[in-house]
């Protein structure tokens, strides 16, 4: 394998692992957290963490959609092209549910308090959570490929 693929799979990876990390934390700390802010800061709150995570979030998730993009159009012979277009496919699930889902439950959260949309916020984050975690077992074992 040519060392751009190489280090095309390894960025692909680390942003993975990176935001795979990510999501626990929010997922299992973060977002149960919105329960204890109190009204009157909560505003405050959800729009100050919505500005910081973007700073985070975005350019990591960018790197890993390009670079995700990239493997499906250059890859080894040998690399199984549906261990790819999976993991892409994984990729459109958590935009999908970022999109749809997580950024119109923040929007809401930051008219006010609002046990329903945490609560909602809550789970549907699972989907991302676990699209992540495949992803990341995904790409480990597509290291088995490289020789």
């Amino acid at each position: 394998m040519g060392d751009g693929t190489t280090a095309i799979y390894l960025i692909h990876l680390a942003t993975t692992a990176f935001m795979t990390g990510l999501i626990w934390y929010v997922q299992v700390v973060h977002y149960p957290l919105f329960r204890l802010v109190g009204i009157e800061s909560f505003v405050s709150f959800v729009g100050t963490h919505a500005r910081r995570t973007a700073w985070i979030v975005g350019p990591v998730m960018l790197a890993e959609l390009a670079t995700g993009l990239l493997l499906l159009f250059q890859h080894p012979p040998q690399f199984p092209a549906i261990l790819l277009r999976v993991n892409l496919g994984f990729i459109g699930v958590i935009w999908l549910s970022t999109l749809l889902l997580q950024i119109p439950a923040h929007r809401r959260l930051q008219a006010g308090r609002d046990p329903d949309t945490i609560r909602q916020l809550i789970h549907s984050n699972w989907i991302r959570t676990a699209s992540w975690t495949i992803r990341l077992f995904l790409l480990f074992l597509g290291l088995s490929f490289f020789r």
